[in-house]
């Protein structure tokens, strides 16, 4: 009897931890601009897969049928493990739509980095590092800025724990940005570094939104208390999940797969799904 309760719990267990992990979550935001035509323009929001070759997400994606596909960061982690899969996977989302992509901390770790960014190209990504790159979707132009902050050291964590870590001042790449037309969007792995960093903050500068994951949703997400954890801002994190601001404004993903902790709780791997839409159709 002890037994057969004993091994009952180890398997409730092991399906409720895969359930965490795998079952994907579908987050939709809609964004009022007069920047697009009344088509408008939808646009898949990816973060964190962490070298998981996540063939549900691939799916997922055909349905939804996006005019864009943004990836901030994180795609293939610091030991560069399963690097062919997760560049099939990578060709298979750009035979979707067009795919800009930024680099993460995992990503900036690797020996290999100039190796795999490269690659990452060869396959049809639009790789930002620091960069302006446009597009024209349904006649509305839609201008990307994606930042390569390489912030994510291990030293990085220990001097930000120690209060003495400096930020880049990347207002260089803002005030580029706004010599361009369209509706424009900012790719950036930390999504603190919108409103948490004083005066290096980016919300201070004229876009419309600021796409970001690095948080994974705080890892595991607790009733009544909310995200517990995220390097790089410590326990409960502000800027784990959601939205914050208008204009500019955060969109966060919680991302879809883990790196050193390997599992999530009431926190599922995510799909963000962001609509742009004139704001005279609105009205």
């Amino acid at each position: 009897m002890l037994y057969g309760v004993i091994a009952f719990a180890v398997l409730f267990l092991i399906v409720f931890v895969y359930y965490q992990n795998n079952k994907i979550d579908m987050t939709s935001h809609t964004v009022l601009s007069e920047s697009v035509d009344d088509r408008g323009v939808k646009i898949v929001h990816l973060s964190d897969f962490h070298s998981k070759p996540f063939i549900k997400v691939l799916e997922k994606v055909k349905e939804i049928e996006p005019d864009i596909i943004m990836i901030t960061g994180d795609f293939i982690n610091d030991k560069c493990r399963n690097k062919s899969k997760m560049l099939e996977l990578g060709k298979a989302l750009t035979e979707i739509a067009p795919v800009f992509y930024i680099t993460g901390n995992h990503e900036r770790r690797l020996k290999n980095f100039s190796e795999v960014m490269r690659e990452l190209k060869e396959i049809g990504f639009t790789v930002l590092l620091n960069e302006i790159s446009q597009i024209t979707v349904n006649n509305s132009v839609v201008t990307v800025l994606g930042l390569d902050e390489n912030q994510g050291s291990f030293r990085d964590y220990l001097d930000r724990r120690r209060g003495r870590f400096e930020y880049k001042d990347m207002s260089p790449y803002f005030k580029n940005l706004n010599l361009y037309d369209g509706f424009k969007i900012v790719l950036s792995h930390f999504p603190e570094n919108f409103k948490g960093i004083k005066e290096l903050n980016y919300s201070q500068y004229n876009f419309d939104i600021q796409l970001s994951g690095h948080a994974h949703g705080g890892q595991f997400i607790l009733p009544l208390i909310g995200p517990v954890f995220s390097p790089g801002q410590g326990f409960f994190p502000k800027y784990a999940r959601g939205t914050i601001g208008e204009k500019p404004k955060l969109i966060i993903s919680r991302g879809l797969g883990n790196s050193e902790f390997p599992v999530r709780l009431f926190n599922h791997p995510e799909i963000v799904v962001i609509n742009v839409i004139n704001k005279a159709e609105k009205v």
